[in-house]
């Protein structure tokens, strides 16, 4: 019983939360390098707020990161002495390709991704890809309004047809579009849309997400045909819907919620859209434009598994009086009074985790894969840059026993698990780096300070401890 033999333990970042070299090895700009930290932070990256380049009045974090263009090489180290079986990254699409539209990619780029897994390899850890997490070269935004155009999709298919023949044996697990859902949440972050005063914003993220829909499939199609033995996933930012009580319209509410998520992954796992949003979008007036031969390609070119990210569950109630809102987060929802919730208001449910393993499960019956899991907190080292983090080990280690629990007890088939953040990077939602998720400590602060020195918490010794016992010593000392 327990976790498979062959359980794919590891950690997962961004490419734009750790990478930095914004500008080096003929990199272009993306939409996530000019997202500043601060009050500007979220009008821009919801579309409300155009920020196309940097300017002197905002702080990037975006453009240094924590460095990991220069320090890769140690920091693979270092989830290699964790005993890393999987190390989830993600390719800079302005790395490859810097505008986004040329015909030829940057062989720069192509060369520092091939270097990052074959270093992954030498130490037996399988590189999980996420082909686009958020990024989004500006060029395709500022020429051709992102993924509103359906431009798009030639573009992010030439994209995919140079990575899966370069990397041919290198990686076999491959995202298409990291929390794709996040287009109606985010969508500058997201997608790289930014709306015009007067657009009709529903009409446009729909369009946009047809066309990352159909990016997706084409994706899936080729990784298969260049090789048989890829793995394709889709992505989703998870967390089950509660309703707030027992009264039937708010049962519905968190049905519908649950669904507003689901959507996406319908798509790509079940290959067609589903009746409930054919119904949402008419009611919406949205009309998504189609081509011939779209429908039969989403059909024919469903995921091999899902992936998702989860941090917490959610509350939905139709009543006005109760609309305290939990903080911190792009997806804010009700408050949940039976749970205790993080420095950033994000609210603890280790049960949830195992509530969303099954929902989705059943829904599906494809391999799961929990892609994003962490604790963003304040870490305080001592002199020597150690900290003693037993607050991220509780958090990890209750939602790893849930996790085994959805695995032993309810029969859920999962292929592995990636913390989020295993190095410290910057907040994807906050821009912050004091809010930390990682076993590796980096000396940096949220105003670019700090001299990027790497050093181990007490989760470091945590983690590599449950990965040699295949998830059954979750003990803390």
């Amino acid at each position: 019983m327990g976790f498979r033999k062959d359980f794919l333990w590891g950690g997962a970042t961004a490419a734009n939360q750790c990478e930095g070299g914004y500008n080096e090895g003929g990199r272009g700009l993306a939409n996530v390098d000019v997202v500043p930290i601060g009050p500007d932070r979220f009008p821009v990256i919801t579309g409300e707020m155009k920020m196309f380049d940097f300017d002197e009045e905002h702080f990037y974090p975006a453009k240094e990161a924590i460095d990991m263009y220069h320090r890769w090489q140690d920091d693979i180290a270092l989830f290699a002495e964790m005993g890393f079986k999987t190390y989830r990254l993600s390719i800079a699409w302005s790395r490859i390709f810097p505008n986004g539209d040329e015909k030829e990619p940057n062989e720069e780029g192509l060369k520092f991704y091939e270097d990052i897994f074959k270093e992954c390899k030498k130490y037996g850890i399988e590189p999980l890809v996420t082909i686009t997490h958020f990024d989004c070269p500006m060029h395709l935004i500022k020429e051709y309004g992102a993924w509103r155009s359906r431009k798009l999709v030639d573009f992010y298919e030439n994209l995919c047809r140079v990575i899966f023949n370069r990397y041919k044996g290198l990686v076999k697990y491959w995202l298409t579009f990291n929390e794709i859902n996040m287009i109606l949440h985010a969508p500058f972050m997201g997608a790289g849309l930014y709306f015009e005063p007067g657009e009709n914003k529903e009409q446009v993220k729909y369009q946009a997400a047809h066309h990352e829909l159909i990016a997706s499939a084409i994706a899936t199609k080729i990784a298969h045909e260049v090789d048989p033995e890829n793995k394709v996933g889709c992505m989703l930012a998870a967390g089950a819907y509660y309703p707030y009580s027992c009264k039937p319209e708010d049962v519905f509410a968190s049905r519908n919620d649950d669904r507003e998520n689901y959507f996406f992954i319908d798509v790509q796992s079940r290959g067609e859209y589903p009746a409930y949003a054919l119904k949402d979008l008419e009611r919406k007036g949205i009309e998504l434009k189609m081509e011939d031969g779209d429908l039969e390609l989403l059909k024919e070119n469903t995921v091999d598994f899902i992936s998702f990210s989860y941090y917490s569950s959610r509350v939905a109630t139709t009543d006005p009086e109760l609309l305290e809102q939990t903080a911190g987060n792009i997806f804010a929802s009700v408050k949940n009074p039976y749970l205790k919730a993080s420095e950033w208001g994000w609210q603890i449910d280790p049960l949830g985790l195992r509530i969303t393993l099954n929902d989705i499960y059943d829904r599906y019956q494809k391999p799961l894969f929990i892609v994003e899991n962490g604790l963003g907190a304040v870490d305080t080292p001592d002199s020597d840059g150690y900290v003693v983090d037993d607050y991220r080990i509780e958090y990890l280690a209750a939602h790893i026993a849930a996790m085994k629990d959805a695995v032993e007890l309810d029969g859920v088939d999962l292929l592995g698990y990636t913390t989020w953040g295993c190095i410290d990077l910057v907040s994807a939602g906050t821009g912050e780096m004091k809010k930390r998720y990682g076993f590796i400590y980096v000396d940096r602060d949220n105003e670019g300070n700090g001299t990027l020195a790497r050093t181990k918490k007490k989760s470091f010794d945590w983690y590599k401890q449950v990965i040699a016992t295949n998830g059954e010593d979750l003990s803390a000392e």
